[in-house]
């Protein structure tokens, strides 16, 4: 078989889209006649008919479904190569669009984006704050390249990478009675009203989860979408709620607020980096990952090796003398 050009290539991915040889010579500029040639060499160099003619446009063999779904991949990764190639020639530049949760734009992102801003000044980073489940859907989507959420949400079909942990911590006012002690359990909690996020949040999710197990209502009493307008609500003695203990720090210098520790396991909470594809992102969004990586590293003094042997001995059989 003789090598195939992206020209062509090119040519049949419109025809693919718009179903119409007509729309697709008018789209890629080409003479109708020129496009009718190129597709009938091309299924003569493959041996095989790649489209049905119906009077109305034209549809996809079997084998044209085929060669389509190549042709995809193959124009994309010359689209990542050109891309790349252009970033080293004249200074890495462009952007990169991040979505993240509330929780890594509070608590880890200010620090880490500026670090890596400071080092590549000619980057825009397009950051939006979403709800982690929004987040999976968007990443999936390719409505953004990089994602941060909480582990604890399934993101079938995504490739993550550990970025941070945070520690979940009962928030109350001052005077509450809760205040006065050092340590609970989240079903400690239970009689007392709550200031939470809103429904479709991981945060408030995980909450009725531990409640449904616990045979226990969530006494819910208002919810918002941000932590700054759950702390001030808690100041206001409206309710308490539960949120990451760096997020809070924020707000204790203006407002009333006392802390407590969370005994439940699931206090303590993974936050991921996730994409569709580490090798198929551009250049300085895979840079932005391996940044974030090393940020999360030193933070920690772990190392991505370090966590795969803890995660290899958390999985190894024990045995009994």
């Amino acid at each position: 078989m003789k090598r195939l050009d992206f020209v062509t290539l090119k040519l049949f991915v419109a025809i693919a889209d718009l179903k119409s040889l007509t729309r697709a010579a008018e789209r890629e500029h080409l003479a109708l006649a020129a496009v009718s040639k190129r597709v009938s060499d091309l299924e003569s160099q493959l041996s095989t008919t790649l489209l049905y003619r119906r009077p109305r446009g034209v549809e996809l063999t079997p084998a044209g479904h085929a060669l389509l779904h190549h042709a995809r991949h193959m124009l994309d990764s010359l689209d990542h190569l050109n891309a790349d190639l252009s970033e080293y020639s004249i200074g890495i530049r462009g952007h990169v669009r991040l979505h993240a949760n509330t929780s890594a734009v509070i608590e880890f992102l200010p620090d880490d984006l500026s670090d890596f801003t400071w080092r590549y000044p000619q980057i825009r980073i397009d950051m939006q704050e979403r709800l982690s489940h929004e987040i999976i859907a968007a990443v999936r989507d390719g409505l953004t390249d990089i994602g941060i959420f909480s582990a604890h949400i399934p993101a079938p079909g995504l490739i993550t990478r550990h970025y941070r942990h945070d520690r979940l911590v009962l928030v109350t006012s001052r005077s509450h009675p809760l205040a006065q002690h050092a340590r609970l359990a989240f079903a400690d909690t239970l009689d007392y009203d709550f200031i939470g996020l809103e429904q479709d949040s991981s945060l408030h999710a995980l909450l009725q989860t531990d409640s449904q197990r616990l045979e226990r209502p969530l006494r819910m009493r208002i919810q918002v979408r941000s932590f700054e307008g759950i702390c001030r609500m808690i100041d206001r003695g409206m309710g308490i709620g539960i949120l990451p203990a760096r997020a809070v720090a924020t707000y204790r210098a203006s407002l009333d607020l006392a802390t407590v520790a969370l005994s439940d396991a699931w206090a303590e909470r993974e936050l991921v980096i996730g994409m569709r594809e580490f090798d198929a992102l551009p250049l300085i969004a895979r840079q932005l990952v391996e940044h974030l990586e090393s940020a999360a590293e030193r933070d920690t003094g772990e190392t991505h090796a370090d966590r795969r042997d803890r995660g290899a001995r958390a999985t190894q059989p024990t045995t009994k003398g």
